[in-house]
């Protein structure tokens, strides 16, 4: 069966950080909701701005300091708003594609003093679970020649190119640090090769 998506509905949605076309998929690979909220004329652009964001219901909804994740959705609307241009990308994968049931378990053991790699691991999952076969699917739909991935996670570039997509450059997204995530982001940067804490050099 060969993996294809469908543009089922196309809606405006404004928002505070201006006004997106909200893309609304089906897809034949899982039974997920996924959508992408577009920002003026993608179609046979090259370097539009793409943030692919995973589902974060603690995070996104409910404003969870434990992690940065509703930080960065709200940043990356704001860089496609100041662009003018760019596709934020929602994919229904909670938890690095765990589900919340899990990821909630996991926030109990890593209050027990595990990490959330350790805590994944240990629930029987791989640390990072997440595809993004979709993702690539819907950029592909949408016609986008060529991408800037807003990320700070170089395997999903990896993931991205190795899908065929045409990534030419990286834009960081770095929230900020406080007490209730800072193991998080160190445990993202020392075990999952995340691009955070990372010092300029002189005369960069």
């Amino acid at each position: 069966m060969k993996p294809k998506v469908e543009d089922l509905v196309q809606t405006p949605i404004p928002t505070r950080h201006g006004e997106f076309i909200l893309h609304y998929y089906s897809n034949n690979l899982d039974d997920k909701e996924h959508v992408a909220l577009v920002r003026g004329k993608v179609d046979g652009i090259e370097h539009v701005p793409v943030r692919i964001h995973s589902e974060c219901f603690t995070g996104d909804v409910l404003g969870s300091r434990r992690c940065d994740c509703g930080e960065q959705l709200d940043m990356a609307l704001q860089m496609i708003d100041e662009k003018g241009v760019g596709i934020l990308i929602y994919l229904r994968q909670e938890g690095r594609g765990i589900g919340l049931l899990k990821k909630l378990q996991a926030y109990n053991l890593q209050d027990a003093g595990m990490d959330t790699v350790d805590a994944n691991i240990h629930l029987g999952h791989l640390a990072d679970e997440r595809e993004y076969d979709i993702a690539a699917l819907i950029l592909r739909s949408l016609n986008v020649k060529s991408i800037e991935l807003i990320t700070n996670n170089p395997k999903k570039i990896e993931g991205l190119q190795k899908l065929g997509m045409n990534v030419v450059d990286r834009i960081p997204i770095v929230a900020a640090a406080h007490n209730d995530n800072l193991d998080y982001l160190k445990t993202k940067a020392r075990k999952m090769a995340h691009m955070l804490f990372e010092r300029k050099k002189e005369n960069e």
